[in-house]
């Protein structure tokens, strides 16, 4: 399954190697970034590779549930579409998609692909003499305490507030629409803290807590997102220099913005926040398993 995918990888980074990251202003275009469309495509060909060699040996939708995998291919897909589709053209160009951008890969793709519990398909995508050795490195005793802090509930939910509020300091984020590299990291910081704090909620949180943890990021995003709406100058010169194109001032670009970061995101986090309450009220004394959290 994955030497399948080798050749349609080679052919995307040939051409992603001809188009520069935001250059040839042609009209709206799918970006083909090497270092986002190679991850993509890798972590695809394990998950399939995986996900069929298990579902061969144990039975369809045995070990990894329909519903799992269909959590995947929505994360999936949706992570995909707003790295690559036309949605990120349009947010190096306009502050409001680029919000949008942000919350998609946020709000959406990574509590899927935590619901999805991926490991087990990866794990079985790799060759058998190679698990045993990817698990011993796994266990290692740095690996587990490492991981261990960072996905303590407070910890992630920390880290993950972080992340969103230093990237949208004003210099930082202007600076992502001039360097491809930094525009990457951002990226990265903020796909690899919303998976550690949905991971932390669903697997190493009981639900009160969980909904308490998604209130106060629901909170604090909204503040951020009030003080772009309410700003009464212009904080990001150049991710809204392009607004006159669009019919907006860079100031209301960066009002709409805002209003997304406070609004359907929140949204969003309010909807979550509430779906485990629900599972807190339907087990009265009974104990919290984080499986309850997961679709089978």
């Amino acid at each position: 399954m994955i030497r399948a995918f080798l050749p349609v990888l080679g052919m995307l980074l040939a051409a992603s190697a001809a188009q520069s990251h935001g250059g040839g202003d042609h009209g709206p275009q799918w970006t083909f970034d090497p270092w986002v469309v190679a991850p993509l495509l890798l972590s695809l060909a394990l998950y399939l590779g995986g996900t069929l060699r298990l579902w061969r040996r144990a039975g369809f939708g045995r070990g990894i549930g329909v519903r799992q995998a269909g959590a995947y291919a929505l994360g999936w897909l949706s992570l995909a579409g707003a790295l690559l589709s036309p949605l990120h053209w349009f947010g190096e160009r306009l502050f409001t998609w680029h919000m949008v951008e942000h919350e998609i890969v946020m709000a959406v793709s990574a509590p899927l692909l935590v619901l999805a519990r991926p490991g087990g398909a990866f794990a079985w995508a790799l060759p058998a003499a190679l698990r045993r050795p990817v698990w011993r490195v796994g266990q290692a005793w740095p690996l587990r305490r490492a991981w261990a802090f960072l996905t303590v509930p407070v910890v992630a939910t920390i880290l993950h507030g972080l992340a969103i509020w230093i990237w949208h300091a004003p210099p930082l984020f202007d600076a992502t629409v001039r360097h491809v590299d930094i525009h990457r990291l951002q990226h990265l910081s903020f796909l690899l803290s919303a998976l550690l704090f949905w991971w932390a909620l669903v697997r190493r949180c009981e639900p009160g807590p969980a909904a308490l943890h998604i209130a106060i990021t629901m909170l604090h995003t909204g503040l951020l997102g009030a003080l772009l709406t309410f700003a009464s100058r212009v904080l990001y010169g150049a991710q809204t220099a392009q607004a006159g194109l669009w019919g907006l001032t860079p100031l209301e670009d960066q009002q709409l913005a805002g209003l997304i970061m406070w609004v359907p995101a929140g949204t969003v986090y309010a909807a979550a926040a509430l779906a485990f309450l629900a599972a807190w009220l339907r087990r009265p004394g009974k104990a919290w398993r984080a499986d309850d959290a997961v679709p089978s």
